[in-house]
């Protein structure tokens, strides 16, 4: 990854003070994940890099979004997306009772409105977007895009796993945003 922008909110979290458990000579740390080890869990997790999506739904009071790194395939057939939202978010009811919503992947220059959303979910002043024909807000110029309609959502420890049916999905070129040790970036060539 390239970059070095650091975010904390309520959606994506950077990687707190890592205190250790037990460790070897070569630097490994070994411990239990819970209360007393989270900052060492999260830094653990951190070690995976994953891509950076802001999910869109429109409510009655207007569109809301949210930045989450928790996406992934489900299903080819039938086509089926996951994400997950944290309990703690101030939008989690909102989008775990969305019938309809969107998810998009952040293009690698999107770093500003993946920032934005992360922290203001109802302000659309920077963001370009239209309704779709299920009058959900789809973001303009995103890598991808996928218009979802609810599937399933589960309940996971301190998060939704919201389980969406893709109605329709969209293609751009272009390379991802990243997240990764509590740092945006993006590829670069090997």
């Amino acid at each position: 990854m390239s970059g070095r922008e650091s975010v904390q909110s309520d959606c994506i979290v950077a990687p707190r003070q890592e205190t250790t458990e037990a460790s070897d000579l070569s630097g490994e740390t070994t411990f239990v994940p819970g209360p007393e080890t989270e900052a060492e869990y999260r830094r653990a997790l951190g070690c995976f890099g994953t891509g950076v999506t802001v999910v869109t739904h429109m409510t009655e009071n207007g569109p809301i979004a949210m930045t989450a790194n928790s996406f992934a395939s489900v299903s080819l057939d039938p086509p089926l997306v996951l994400w997950c939202a944290a309990y703690r978010s101030r939008r989690h009811a909102l989008f775990a009772q969305a019938r309809h919503y969107a998810i998009h992947v952040m293009r690698d220059d999107q770093l500003h409105l993946a920032r934005h959303f992360a922290r203001r979910g109802h302000d659309f002043s920077v963001a370009d977007w239209t309704p779709n024909a299920e009058g959900q807000p789809v973001l303009s110029d995103s890598l991808a895009s996928f218009e979802c309609v609810r599937d399933a959502v589960h309940p996971a420890g301190d998060h939704s796993i919201i389980v969406g049916h893709v109605l329709r999905c969209s293609v751009h070129p272009g390379s991802g945003l990243l997240f990764k040790r509590g740092q945006y970036g993006g590829f670069s060539d090997l």
